[in-house]
């Protein structure tokens, strides 16, 4: 219960087309927020993560790019509207944040500035599940 209650506390206030929840067990998810679907950060951080996508399909990684109004899945190109709930979730004074939450919906990894694909890499390949999956393969 208390992983759905994390989950809702930074999520609820967006309404994706695709809901989050139904990931859990799944998928990891990437979440990156920005104040400026323009910015630099955001640039950068999908430009990184688009060198490594099949690392990140080997991953289970799905990646939400998101502002206050808008949202966009994995790489598309065109951004689609969305509601806030509420607001109180997103920090003002911070642009730019990325979350990583792992197949049990637990925050991994929480940051104001862009992730390279190392240490995103890393912190994946660290998680006891991740783990599993490598040695279920082997």
């Amino acid at each position: 219960m208390r992983i759905l209650s994390t989950i809702f506390l930074f999520f609820t206030f967006i309404s994706f087309s695709q809901n989050i929840e139904s990931h859990q067990w799944e998928n990891r998810i990437l979440v990156i927020y920005t104040a400026d679907k323009n910015s630099k950060e955001l640039e950068n951080q999908l430009f990184i993560l688009s060198k490594n996508k099949e690392e990140l399909l080997d991953r289970k990684l799905m990646i939400y790019s998101f502002t206050k109004n808008e949202f966009r899945f994995q790489f598309e190109e065109y951004w689609q509207k969305s509601t806030i709930m509420d607001k109180r979730y997103i920090d003002k004074k911070q642009a730019f944040k990325i979350f990583l939450l792992g197949l049990d919906g637990e925050v991994k990894l929480k940051q104001t500035s862009v992730v390279s694909s190392e240490k995103l890499l890393a912190i994946i390949d660290g998680m006891p599940m991740r783990k599993r999956e490598v040695s279920n393969k082997n």
